[in-house]
């Protein structure tokens, strides 16, 4: 038999290990992402810092107490860290609601997925409030580019009912990142882009999204997804 001599590549996934971290294969690019806000606190977009050095398969922390985060480095065990999942495994298309108001264009929320990042709205105003006026080309111009940058995939949008969603072109990779807020910044999801498939421990797929938020805090109520309560959490501040 003959071999081409070529490595045979390990195809891209995220496993989620039971009440373990998560078990990224594939040689998924790490980075790492700063939010970059306004002068009124105001999320406004995400800034790359640097990509971190991996392996083809390495494993990420899931219980937020890690010394070598985001690596694991097994504190989970030490800590009794429960990892159950409790995040649906049916899809956007059951669960969303279609805003009302529109006017050439559809916008989708699935509040499931929110991990309140703040990229819908601003100070004046935010995507529900601008729906009934988007008539306006400069109004559904915003909605779009608030769309967009929403990292958790809650809200999506198509210019009509019948045509599929629009979605921004994101790398295949998976972002540390940290936001920035009212009492300095604090280490947030891992953001995952560009249709990385994620299995849960059990072997269930979750549906494979274009963009979604994995908890990385340890204390998130629908794992492994992000609810955003990292926010509030003494370990994820930075100093």
């Amino acid at each position: 038999m003959e071999h081409s001599g070529k490595k045979q590549e390990t195809r891209k996934r995220i496993v989620v290990e039971d009440d373990g971290p998560y078990r990224v294969e594939g040689g998924i690019p790490l980075v790492m992402k700063s939010q970059v806000v306004s002068e009124y606190g105001e999320p406004l977009t995400w800034k790359t810092e640097n990509r971190i050095p991996t392996e083809d398969v390495y494993y990420l922390c899931r219980c937020g107490q890690s010394h070598d985060f985001p690596f694991c480095d097994c504190t989970h065990g030490l800590i009794g860290f429960d990892g159950t999942e409790t995040a649906p495994t049916d899809t956007f298309e059951e669960r969303k609601q279609i805003l009302a108001g529109g006017t050439g264009l559809v916008v989708k929320l699935d509040n499931t997925l929110c991990m309140n990042s703040g990229f819908c709205g601003n100070r004046l105003t935010n995507i529900k409030k601008m729906m009934p006026d988007t008539v306006e080309p400069r109004v559904r111009a915003e909605i779009i580019a608030m769309v967009e940058r929403c990292p958790s995939g809650a809200y999506t949008y198509s210019m009509s009912e019948n045509e599929p969603d629009i979605e921004p072109d994101l790398p295949e990779q998976i972002a540390v990142t940290t936001e920035i807020t009212s009492d300095g910044a604090v280490r947030a999801s891992y953001w995952v882009t560009g249709n990385i498939p994620i299995e849960r421990a059990d072997g269930q797929p979750f549906e494979i999204r274009n963009r979604v938020t994995l908890c990385s805090c340890g204390e998130s109520s629908i794992k492994p997804l992000c609810d955003g309560i990292h926010r509030s959490l003494n370990h994820t501040k930075i100093s």
